[in-house]
């Protein structure tokens, strides 16, 4: 099974990656609010690139306090017509997303900017979402968790310590953990292009330091210090950031090897 991250609306590499012929798992954020290096994105096409630049900066340095007054200097009172705006823009992400997923199967969760219902509703027949359910794939058992940490922002993919550490709970020991966000492990969700230290999961952490699964893939954080790391017997791998890289990891067993499309 290949596995990926970070797709953000990359629906021309998500197709050469369909047509590799193999059982895809994307592990989250499959839409592109923002996309911080250029601007494009969910935003920019309902209020201008600049804003989406402008807001996406203040996101990249954690001033959410910055971002929260350019919404409101640019929003107004119109937050729930420009909502809807957004949620019609990424509805017709979702429609292209799905139509570079056609003809293949796979597993989906939602990542932190993902709007999980309208993720769901988007999948083709052949795609299951599998956020908080274990899955056995070829006599081995996968744990799906999708969303990102809560932030002020209160985004519908994000989910709060409480509800992740239920969710793990519940799911009970895997040999592959496979979530969006990364353990809270600084050199997993410092990102070295931002400079910015992201909140990786405490409870995604307490769990590989108890269940020790041989391997916990996950992505999120775009440009990571490490895309590798161990914790105890665990090998944790950063399958993202797809939408720069094309970038992909083969699975097979508890094997893995890295590949691109181009």
């Amino acid at each position: 099974m290949l596995f990926v991250s970070d797709v953000h609306g990359a629906t021309a590499a998500l197709r050469r990656l369909v047509e590799l012929g193999e059982p895809i798992a994307v592990l989250g954020d499959l839409a592109n609010l923002t996309d911080y290096r250029s601007g494009e994105g969910a935003v920019a096409d309902v209020l201008g690139i600049a804003f989406a630049r402008a807001a996406s900066s203040a996101r990249g340095e954690g001033d959410f306090e910055t971002m929260r007054s350019l919404w409101t200097r640019e929003v107004g009172d119109r937050g729930e017509e420009v909502r809807d705006a957004i949620g019609e823009a990424l509805e017709r992400q979702y429609a292209e997303v799905a139509a570079a997923l056609s003809g293949g199967t796979g597993l989906v969760i939602h990542g932190n900017v993902d709007r999980p219902r309208q993720l769901r509703e988007a999948l083709p027949d052949d795609y299951r979402y599998v956020h908080g359910e274990a899955v056995e794939i070829e006599g081995v058992r996968f744990g799906f968790v999708g969303g990102g940490v809560s932030t002020p922002l209160r985004a519908e993919g994000e989910v709060p310590d409480e509800e992740m550490a239920g969710l793990l709970e519940r799911m009970g020991p895997v040999e592959v953990l496979c979530t969006h966000v990364a353990p809270a492990l600084r050199p997993l969700r410092l990102d070295v292009i931002t400079g910015r230290e992201e909140r990786g999961s405490e409870p995604v952490l307490r769990y590989l330091r108890e269940h020790r699964p041989r391997l916990h893939l996950f992505g999120d954080i775009h440009q990571a210090q490490a895309t590798t790391w161990r914790v105890g017997p665990t090998t944790c791998l950063n399958s993202g950031y797809f939408r720069a890289t094309g970038r992909y990891l083969r699975v097979e067993g508890t094997t893995v090897r890295g590949g691109r499309v181009g």
